[in-house]
């Protein structure tokens, strides 16, 4: 365990029992590095805060893949000092590796923990209750995960792409993955505390293995995760065109427990943006993937994420983005405007940004598309069963509970039966409401 100067460590309340919160922003990745810092505090006799104003300590664990991001890390930040005044305020995550100038100028902060230093949080805390034989090692990973039915695994840290917008390869760093032993491992506790659903994830998690002596890939994680009779689904969270490989294919194909669900960001329609992006495919190769994966996995949900208003984008070269999504009709899209990020090489030329005007009437013709497609996905569903894992009682519709397909549908269903979350039921729709489907419960199919 390295070193820690005793200036940048804090004493928190003497030897009592302390009190923590935790807020996390952005991606699966964070929410995954949130509960591992949990449940190594809990363990060293933290308890924790529902409020912030209950808290000896509020960890906010943040997010900089966009101005909007920042923004709300920052915000975050100062609501957590407003409302609890005598709080410790720790900070950590993605903003904290540029950008520590920002978050000292809200005035708010007693300590910065960097990403890398995460996993050393207790020493920062300067917790004396604690010896150091009891730290975790790392990568011991996680046992449960909080607030959720599916739980987030990650087996896979920082990115080697260097995309030209892209800031997190330089807050996340190189590439780096979990040993194959130790997902085993993390993904049995996980199974044996009732989390029927894992969802690995990464920075890139298609990069996974390559730094490896063993030479282990995702078809092995696949393999192995399977051997865990109470597991019943295995999901990726997201992964790059270029890292859907034939073998990768064949073993979605074969699987008993792997969702028939990819996301695979696309990001531009058209080959000189994807060029300017840095990104290591252009729309033919795309399009023949999505067709190869529809072919090889019957009814697979192919969703996607698309980049407007990159800088040069032209009203052509969109309207290749949207001839592409026509082609591919993704069952769901994620639309978001291009956010100048220092330090990337496309913050460093001098394209021209597309004015804020043209870019929410780009985002909204994409919106209608993406809308469209999403109801034709969710139309394919019916006139058969449908296996839904159920997460809990339904937010919106009383008496009703909800969950999601193996293709990531979100279903509601209404039924007098009890205890059915984290079960795996069978479902008829019904009907499409907005963004879901309505379904009754059959008769048979619980498990």
């Amino acid at each position: 365990m390295p070193k820690v100067n005793p200036s940048t460590s804090l004493r928190v309340n003497g030897e009592r029992r302390r009190t923590i919160k935790f807020y996390t922003l952005g991606c699966k990745v964070n929410q995954y590095d949130t509960q591992e810092m949990r449940e190594r505090l809990l363990e060293a006799g933290f308890k924790e805060a529902l409020k912030a104003k209950d808290a000896d300590v509020c960890l906010i664990n943040t997010c900089t893949v966009t101005h909007r991001a920042d923004s709300e890390s920052l915000n975050f930040i100062r609501r957590s000092r407003r409302e609890n005044p005598r709080a410790k305020i720790l900070v950590t995550g993605c903003l904290t590796e540029l950008d520590n100038p920002k978050i000292k100028q809200t005035g708010c902060v007693d300590l910065v923990i960097r990403n890398k230093d995460k996993e050393n949080i207790l020493s920062f805390l300067n917790h004396r209750t604690v010896e150091p034989t009891n730290y975790r090692t790392k990568n011991n990973g996680i046992t449960y995960f909080k607030g959720h039915t599916r739980a987030f695994l990650k087996i896979q840290d920082g990115c080697d792409n260097h995309c030209s917008y892209c800031k997190v390869p330089l807050v996340r760093g190189r590439s780096r993955s979990k040993p194959l032993s130790g997902i085993i491992k993390e993904a049995g506790a996980l199974a044996e505390k009732g989390f029927r659903e894992i969802v690995l994830t990464g920075v890139c998690l298609g990069a996974y293995g390559r730094d490896l002596k063993s030479g282990a890939s995702l078809t092995d994680v696949i393999d192995a995760l399977e051997a865990i009779p109470a597991l019943l689904r295995i999901r990726f969270s997201s992964i790059e065109a270029s890292d859907v490989t034939p073998a990768l294919i064949k073993r979605i194909a074969d699987s008993r427990k792997v969702c028939r669900h990819l996301h695979i960001p696309m990001q531009s329609g058209d080959d000189s943006i994807l060029e300017k992006m840095n990104r290591s495919y252009r729309r033919r190769d795309y399009l023949k993937l999505v067709r190869r994966l529809r072919k090889t996995i019957p009814g697979i949900a192919v969703t996607t994420d698309v980049l407007v208003g990159f800088p040069g984008e032209s009203e052509r070269n969109f309207r290749n983005t949207v001839d592409l999504i026509e082609k591919i009709r993704p069952a769901r899209v994620h639309i978001f405007p291009y956010s100048r990020r220092e330090g990337t090489a496309a913050s460093r030329l001098g394209w021209r940004q597309t004015d804020a005007c043209k870019m929410k009437k780009r985002i909204g013709l994409l919106n209608v598309s993406a809308w469209r497609y999403a109801l034709a996905f969710k139309k394919k569903s019916f006139g058969r069963g449908l296996e839904v894992l159920v997460e809990g009682r339904s937010r919106d519709f009383p008496s009703h509970w909800e969950g999601y397909t193996d293709t990531y549908i979100k279903v509601v269903f209404k039924t007098n039966k009890k205890d059915l979350k984290n079960r795996l039921v069978r479902v008829k729709p019904v009907k499409i409401s907005q963004d879901l489907i309505h379904a009754r419960l059959c008769s048979h199919g619980l498990r």
